[in-house]
């Protein structure tokens, strides 16, 4: 979720400052598809709440709010709790 996020910002950068159509051409699918998949993966999830799924279709950070919502914990967090139980 998080590479959907840093893909908007490399073309929007990308916009701001040198407009590069390669740059957009090769970033735009790569973003689509990734959005796509954020979407598709929380619309397949069974037990996603409606809200959870609609926080997805949000450009950008839909994703990240989608996995708030639904309450689940990032992999950084997921290990440093795995590590302070043992």
């Amino acid at each position: 979720m998080r590479a959907v996020l840093l893909s908007l910002v490399v073309l929007l950068g990308n916009l701001a400052t040198v407009h590069d159509g390669r740059v957009a051409a090769a970033v735009g699918p790569v973003h689509g598809g990734l959005y796509l998949a954020v979407v598709l993966g929380l619309v397949l999830r069974e037990g996603t709440p409606a809200r959870a799924r609609l926080l997805g279709l949000v450009p950008g950070a839909g994703g990240l709010l989608a996995v708030r919502a639904i309450g689940l914990r990032p992999r950084q967090e997921r290990s440093r709790a795995v590590d302070s139980e043992r």
